[in-house]
């Protein structure tokens, strides 16, 4: 149907087998000059606006117009409504997109409904989504029908039995910061109490696809228990349930948990000697000055150690505190040692290493502390650190730092140089057991391709060698990675004084120092924009 509408100079016809809309000039070269902007108000009021306008055969009706030149040019075009469907890559979801119409043909359910149909797709249609996409008029994207995903099978996992067990694996969270919980009495299981189940894993559910095909599932990863776990034994009637062979102290390691045996003795001195016991050793009382107790596993002293040694390969607990003679002329110290953390209620004068954190409820009086990760001076007690020497990568806490009477406290913070040392001996264990495994593959490809060519019992002990190959190497892969994470995390390391930070104070980080000047209440010593500096404590730290 043609529709006429006149102007000034122009007449205006849409012809409906073309869709297109004509302009024509009409000749009157008394009429005013015409630009862009004036020919768009034009078409809008006379009810075209929403056509698709075009600017290049506009250039020419404007010129012709102004010339006083009659001709005829298309000005403007009727565009349908682009409707199109996509399927996700695993053709579980079907897309709409829908390009708008132009003062053309709107998009309608059911053009939408057929072209789902042309594609194959007739089940798992979202009507409510197809009616609000084309309500809106334009679609980018929007699920309008959905098939049946695959649900993936769960991995296997170990799961303890244990109410309480001690985890001797590294529990720093995300942002560097240590659970600063009381490490409590030894936990102790009797033979043949259940420790550990092995839940095997799970093959999922497969899915369906829009156009009714199967989506297989991915099975879940078995899980293997470590080669070697001390004091322990499986189940006879059960292969996945790990269980004590021995009395002893539960531990959680990577690959399941250890039994260890517990030596327990009321106290520590010249009466009993020394202790050197492979597992874990609680004393009731006291280690007595000169005397040395080293274990295994964890140690814990119910009393204090008074110039004592402790040598653990896990979690020291010293219920009372620590004391040695550091600055006094005697053979006789205190040194401590733990593979895990240190906890004590105080330490005073003493020489204290830890492989994770320290620990102490009160104070700590003219030491040397040295912390893979945390030294946490104050619980609910005072918190005080005066004097003395400390170590760690991660942060230094205490409630007063340094004494009003200006006593030298060093603080070092940041990398340790044994941790690059020991993320490259990481890799290079690591490359180890890749090579290794690479050359198991080669030998199960060969026994694939050769049926009968290898004995059966050779191919069963490479495929668990290549088992526990693939458990340790992904072992390992974690273990730098948190290893890594840690380092970067020792970029934001801190001394924080929750409560004052007094003159006397050295804060080291490599080669640059701060030396606290006057005294300042809440606050922490971390490097800034330009070094070592003062900044506020977040919430964390406070």
């Amino acid at each position: 149907m043609d529709q006429e509408n006149t102007g000034p100079a122009l007449q205006l016809h849409f012809d409906e087998a073309s869709k297109k809309l004509l302009a024509t000039v009409i000749t009157d070269r008394e009429a005013p000059p015409l630009d862009e902007p004036g020919l768009r108000e034009f078409l809008a009021a006379q009810g075209w606006s929403a056509l698709r306008y075009l600017p290049n055969m506009a250039i020419g009706l404007l010129a012709s117009h102004n010339a006083g030149v009659a001709c005829t040019l298309p000005i403007a075009e009727a565009i349908d409504a682009v409707i199109g469907i996509e399927l996700s890559p695993d053709g579980v979801e079907a897309w709409l997109n829908i390009a708008p119409s132009e003062g053309g043909a709107a998009a309608t359910a059911d053009a939408v409904l057929a072209l789902l149909a042309d594609n194959g797709i007739g089940e798992g249609i979202d009507m409510a989504a197809i009616a609000a996409a084309v309500a809106a008029g334009s679609a980018s994207h929007v699920v309008i029908a959905r098939g049946v995903p695959p649900v993936n099978g769960a991995d296997g996992r170990l799961e303890s039995l244990l109410p309480e067990v001690r985890d001797r694996r590294p529990q720093v969270d995300a942002s560097g910061h240590t659970d600063y919980r009381d490490l409590g009495d030894i936990f102790v299981v009797h033979s043949g109490d259940w420790l550990m189940l092995r839940h095997p894993p799970t093959d999922g559910t497969p899915g369906r696809s829009l156009l009714g095909e199967t989506i297989p599932a991915t099975p879940g990863k078995t899980v293997m228990y470590a080669s070697s776990l001390p004091g322990t034994a499986f189940d006879p009637a059960n292969p996945d349930l790990l269980v004590a062979a021995i009395n002893g102290q539960p531990v959680v390691v990577a690959g399941g948990m250890m039994v260890e045996p517990v030596y327990r003795v009321a106290t520590v001195s010249t009466a009993t000697g020394n202790v050197d016991f492979d597992g874990s050793v609680v004393v009731a009382g006291d280690v007595c000055t000169g005397m040395t107790v080293r274990a295994s596993g964890d140690i814990e002293v119910g009393g204090v150690v008074d110039m004592g040694t402790l040598e653990a390969g896990g979690s020291i607990v010293v219920k009372g505190g620590a004391m040695g003679s550091l600055g006094r002329k005697t053979s006789e110290e205190c040194h401590i040692r733990s593979g895990g953390s240190f906890h004590s209620a105080y330490a005073q004068q003493a020489r204290i290493e830890a492989g994770d954190s320290i620990f102490i409820d009160d104070t700590a009086m003219q030491c040397e502390l040295t912390a893979i990760n945390h030294i946490n001076v104050g619980g609910k007690r005072r918190g005080h650190i005066i004097g003395g020497h400390l170590q760690a990568t991660l942060s230094i806490t205490g409630k007063v730092v340094g004494s009003p009477n200006r006593v030298l406290t060093h603080c070092a913070i940041g990398v340790n140089p044994l941790m690059h040392k020991q993320l490259l001996q990481m890799s290079k264990v690591r490359d180890e057991h890749e090579t290794q495994l690479l050359e198991v593959a080669k030998l199960l490809d060969f026994a694939g391709k050769n049926p009968g060519r290898l004995r059966p019992e050779m191919i069963a002990k490479a495929r668990a060698t290549a088992a526990q190959l693939s458990a340790q190497i992904a072992e390992m892969r974690e273990e730098q990675d948190a290893l890594t994470h840690k380092i970067e995390l020792s970029q934001q390391s801190r001394v924080v004084a929750k409560e004052l930070l007094c003159e006397g104070v050295e804060v080291h980080l490599g080669n640059q120092c701060y030396k606290v000047v006057g005294e300042h209440g809440a606050c922490a010593v971390g490097m800034g924009s330009h070094g070592l500096e003062l900044m506020a404590i977040d919430d964390k730290e406070g």
